[in-house]
């Protein structure tokens, strides 16, 4: 059925409970999983003083950081399944491109996505990052709710 899924953590509620969905998907189908965390670019503001490099490179740390934590929560739960899992973050402008890129990349058969359950004016004006994936992607999308 499958044989390699990428697996797309925000670190979100919703992101954290599929990652036990996933793995039992994986370890039921055979595949392996690559977990991926998208962060954001950090960006140059014009002229820039000590203090705002400090805070920007303080505000980036934390974000590896925490993306850390994320993979690893992906990892761990792949231990308890017995499945084969890589993961990797990216620093990409739009998160749902550098997942679709990476999957392409990776040569993945799924993308799993956890979706927030927004609907209508929310659901668009909070970004939908999970919509885009599922509008643009080539790669088959099951989604979490």
């Amino acid at each position: 059925m499958f044989k390699h899924i990428l697996l797309a953590t925000d670190g979100s509620p919703a992101s954290r409970a599929m990652v036990g969905k996933c793995m039992r998907l994986a370890s039921e189908t055979g595949a392996c999983v690559t977990g991926i965390h998208v962060l954001p670019p950090m960006h140059n503001i014009g002229m820039q003083t000590a203090m705002l490099r400090d805070n920007r490179a303080e505000e980036q740390e934390h974000n590896v950081e925490m993306a850390r934590r994320y993979l690893h929560e992906v990892l761990e739960a792949a231990r308890g399944y017995g499945v084969t899992c890589d993961t990797l973050y990216v620093v990409h402008e739009q998160p749902y491109e550098a997942i679709i890129e990476h999957a392409k990349l990776y040569g993945c058969d799924l993308i799993c996505v956890g979706s927030h359950g927004r609907k209508g004016a929310r659901s668009f004006l909070l970004g939908g990052e999970t919509q885009k994936i599922l509008t643009f992607s080539p790669v088959p999308v099951l989604v979490y709710r």
